[in-house]
C-alpha cells in the first residue's frame, strides 16, 4: 500500500536528484524511494551484529593457515 506524504527539501538538492533518476530512466518517486530501501536495508541484522562483535571480540574464530585448503573444504 503506498501513502502520499509531502516534505521540504532544498530546491538544488532536489534539482539534483530529478536529474539523477532521470539518468537512470525511473520517476522521482521510484528513485527516491530506491534509496531509502537501500539505506535500510544496508543496517545489519541481528545475527550480522553477533558476528561483528564476536570477530572483535575475537571469539569463535577460526585459524585459517592455508586459504587454498580452507575454500576447498568448503
Amino acid at each position: 500500500m503506498k501513502t502520499q506524504t509531502a516534505f521540504r527539501i532544498d530546491t538544488s538538492l532536489l534539482e539534483l536528484i530529478k536529474e539523477k533518476a532521470k539518468k537512470q530512466r525511473r520517476s522521482l518517486n521510484n528513485y527516491i524511494e530506491n534509496l531509502l530501501y537501500k539505506d535500510i536495508e544496508s543496517e545489519p541484522n541481528e545475527e550480522t551484529i553477533k558476528a561483528i562483535n564476536d570477530a572483535e571480540n575475537n571469539k569463535n574464530l577460526t585459524k585459517i593457515d592455508n586459504l587454498d585448503s580452507f575454500l576447498k573444504d568448503l
